[in-house]
């Protein structure tokens, strides 16, 4: 069995005090967001709790799916990069960068560099030159056994207001070869990414603004599982694949306080397993029910695989 878990936008604070001249953005947006609304939902140590209580759980693997800076500073950069060094080592833990990490043109190349070990594929032995696209080194690959993580970029720079995400045309291509490839080799095929690739996922200014793209993509080549974050809220849908429904699950955001408009902070648990027909694969919700109390285990449920033996339960 392969336990994976997965966490999404933890939006790590305190905000460090930015210069004058890097606030001449949409940082400044932001900036006031996180005075205003931000640092009060998004304080206390419920980060701290969440993490103690997943490492307890011994995963095989942690899936970070973006969001792990609020505008994107250069210090914020550098404190994701000691945060991911405290959950796990570069080949335990996976990232893919969200809107947040690509706040301003050039702030997602920036957290590439500072996050890579983090955010590869097995076989890369260097960085690559800091001129090449940040979209360039997307999707990558990590086989764990028969488990295949496959990390997907849609963090872009957007306009002010807006926190939308794109794939893009050739990543979309080496997505559908990826996926095709890892497909002939029996592997259960795990995709992450952002922003949630299913219809009315979000608000027009923040959606996923190529996601019909990805569901071609992941209608003709297949995918086991899909991870997002980006909404804040715990999800629970599927669109098409070749073979059956292909589940796609969010995360509440791993910093949210209890008692507020979002869901409180939550980890995820996959338990996958190979059987004698297909997949099995469990999964477990732990989080906050109110504040001032221990993580706990929220709901299991049985996750439909396309190809294998379960079919897909009511949540307990």
């Amino acid at each position: 069995m392969f336990t994976l878990a997965h966490l999404s936008d933890p939006h790590l604070g305190p905000l460090p005090d930015p210069k004058l001249l890097q606030l001449f953005s949409k940082r400044i947006l932001g900036y006031m967001n996180w005075q205003r609304n931000r640092s009060k939902i998004m304080g206390a140590n419920y980060l701290e709790q969440l993490v103690d209580d997943m490492k307890a759980k011994a995963p095989d693997h942690i899936a970070v799916t973006g969001d792990l800076v609020n505008i994107a500073l250069p210090l914020e950069i550098t404190g994701a990069r000691n945060w991911l060094e405290e959950i796990g080592a570069p080949d335990q833990v996976s990232v893919v960068p969200g809107n947040h990490d690509a706040y301003v043109p050039g702030a997602v190349r920036k957290a590439r560099t500072a996050w890579w070990p983090y955010m590869c594929a097995d076989d890369a032995s260097t960085e690559p030159a800091r001129d090449q696209r940040s979209e360039a080194t997307f999707p990558y690959v990590r086989r764990r056994g028969d488990i295949a993580l496959i990390g997907v970029t849609t963090g872009r720079a957007s306009a002010p207001w807006f926190a939308t995400g794109r794939v893009g045309s050739e990543q979309s291509k080496r997505l559908r070869a990826t996926l095709e490839e890892l497909g002939k080799e029996g592997l259960f095929r795990v995709v992450m990414l952002h922003h949630p690739p299913f219809k009315h996922a979000t608000r027009w200014h923040k959606r996923l603004s190529d996601a019909s793209r990805v569901r071609t993509v992941v209608k003709r080549a297949g995918a086991e599982l899909i991870l997002h974050g980006h909404t804040h809220i715990d999800s629970f849908e599927v669109i098409d694949g070749p073979h059956g429904p292909v589940p796609v699950v969010g995360v509440p955001s791993a910093t949210s306080a209890p008692g507020g408009k979002h869901p409180a902070a939550r980890y995820n648990l996959f338990r996958i397993e190979k059987t004698n027909d297909g997949w099995s694969c469990r999964m477990e919700e732990h989080g906050f029910e109110a504040p001032n109390t221990p993580v706990k285990l929220m709901r299991e449920r049985d996750v439909a695989v396309p190809n294998g033996r379960l079919s897909a339960l009511p949540a307990s």
